[in-house]
């Protein structure tokens, strides 16, 4: 299956999973596949907007040394004298809470290391196999007596698109031999198996697939002529995908010697965007997937959100799954004192877990905050999706345990090349579903007490 977490050298240790999949409405699963391709749209044209990234982004510099580094790369890429030749690849990731009573609404944009689609496959793969192999104990935790179990070919659809990705930019430079695709890591990363499934089914379309930490990059890469980036050893790079660099540890060199704290690595970046190469994640995108950039897209008006690109059709499509997020200021903690502090979520800047703050820790985090540490913050009204209708199974370290209160959290996979849609979808690739007890805030399947899920309607016998 390959569904499995490293955990030391030689050793890994299954993901948890749920024994059976959650269900969706047909109807509400194909709105969300409708509706992610357009918010690839508007994260494209966000992107792609380099005054409004500097102006969203430049309130956090104060208080966010990551992303005044991330500004200052992006602003050396685009206002540079060097032209930024990268082909943007979007990559993302939409994940979205079905409210119980407002429908689904989007929880975060994630733009850059946006992984663990080829799990979302394995999991889909096996609820299909624990259906026929023991279908008295699958239904026994479904939540419905007859199930249809949503198709979610994720490995397939973003291997031929980052590989037709791939082989695009070969073909436009003239070279000859197989494409080149490089994924950039953390070194001794435990989600590496996620990685790999990918990196296989990128090989199977004919695309050559290498792994690079930053500081190997940093010694190897150059520059060829007509743009191209060579690789050491290996010649043209065609396909670059992230798995790394959203946080500062990634751009740690101890044993180069610069100015600041990586700064030589984040150079690597600026580097890689001065050439012909589709690359997921740019920088641009990084900003315009982040909390700040959300929330700010967020309050705005149908007419505004046409500014990035989309139609007013579209942006009124979207509008409503944007959801209601407040910035923080001078004004934000007497506000909150009188509204019931279950209702909202605090959120910083981080990608990932433990970024968030819930309930009665609130209040005190917001009188904590100076005033040049507002704009790294800000209020999202809390989802409250509606629980698993009777209690389900989840498999954790070869251990089944009961869950009752079982709540899902949807991820939409979208991939795009210069804004056009690399799928026959529109650019939907698939989906990956985390489901976790309602009792607990971190949902990650290797960081908090999430599970791999997949989805299912129920099905009619009558029709």
């Amino acid at each position: 299956m390959g569904m499995a977490l490293k955990t030391a050298n030689d050793t890994a240790t299954h993901c948890a999973f749920t024994f059976a999949p959650t269900l969706i409405e047909r109807e509400r699963f194909e709105l969300l596949k409708s509706i992610v391709p357009l918010m690839g749209k508007l994260i494209h044209g966000v992107s792609e907007h380099h005054d409004f990234l500097t102006e969203a982004i430049t309130p956090l510099c104060q208080s966010d040394p990551f992303f005044k580094s991330l500004l200052e790369l992006h602003q050396a890429i685009h206002r540079g004298t060097v032209p930024a030749e990268r082909r943007p690849m979007l990559l993302m990731r939409t994940d979205f809470m079905d409210d119980a009573a407002h429908g689904p609404k989007l929880i975060e944009f994630n733009g850059i290391a946006a992984g663990m689609g080829p799990f979302g496959q394995r999991a889909h793969e096996l609820h299909r196999y624990l259906e026929h192999q023991w279908p008295a104990t699958f239904q026994q935790w479904s939540e419905a007596p007859s199930l249809e179990l949503v198709p979610n070919p994720c490995i397939e659809n973003l291997a031929k698109g980052i590989a037709g990705s791939a082989k695009t930019v070969r073909a436009q430079s003239g070279e000859a031999g197989l494409p080149l695709f490089l994924m950039m890591v953390q070194p001794d990363e435990d989600n590496v198996y996620d990685q790999h499934l990918l990196e296989e089914a990128i090989q199977q379309e004919g695309v050559k697939t290498v792994r690079r930490t930053f500081r190997q990059l940093y010694d190897q890469l150059s520059s060829g002529d007509n743009q191209r980036l060579l690789l050491e050893g290996l010649g043209g790079v065609d396909a670059i995908y992230l798995r790394a660099g959203y946080q500062y540890c990634d751009y740690v060199a101890n044993d180069i010697e610069e100015a600041r704290c990586c700064e030589a690595l984040g150079k690597t970046r600026v580097m890689i965007e001065q050439h012909r190469v589709a690359i997921n994640a740019t920088v641009s995108q990084q900003l315009a997937t982040s909390k700040r950039v959300q929330m700010l897209l967020s309050a705005m008006k149908v007419e505004q959100l046409t500014d990035f690109g989309l139609t007013h059709d579209e942006a009124t499509r979207i509008k409503p799954f944007l959801g209601d997020m407040r910035p923080v200021d001078a004004q934000s903690t007497a506000w909150f004192e009188h509204e019931p502090h279950h209702h909202w979520v605090l959120k910083n800047q981080g990608e990932g877990g433990g970024h968030c703050v819930f309930d009665e820790a609130i209040l005190p985090k917001l009188k904590s905050l100076k005033p040049d540490q507002h704009s790294a913050w800000s209020l999202m009204r809390r989802i409250h999706p509606r629980h698993h209708s009777r209690p389900a199974l989840v498999v954790r370290r070869g251990e089944a345990t009961p869950v009752n209160d079982l709540i899902s959290e949807m991820g939409m996979f979208t991939l795009h090349l210069d804004g056009h849609s690399l799928t026959s979808d529109l650019g939907y690739a698939g989906y990956l579903i985390r489901s976790k007890p309602s009792s607990v805030t971190e949902g990650g399947v290797h960081s908090g007490q999430g599970a791999v899920d997949s989805l299912a309607y129920e099905h009619n016998t009558s029709e």
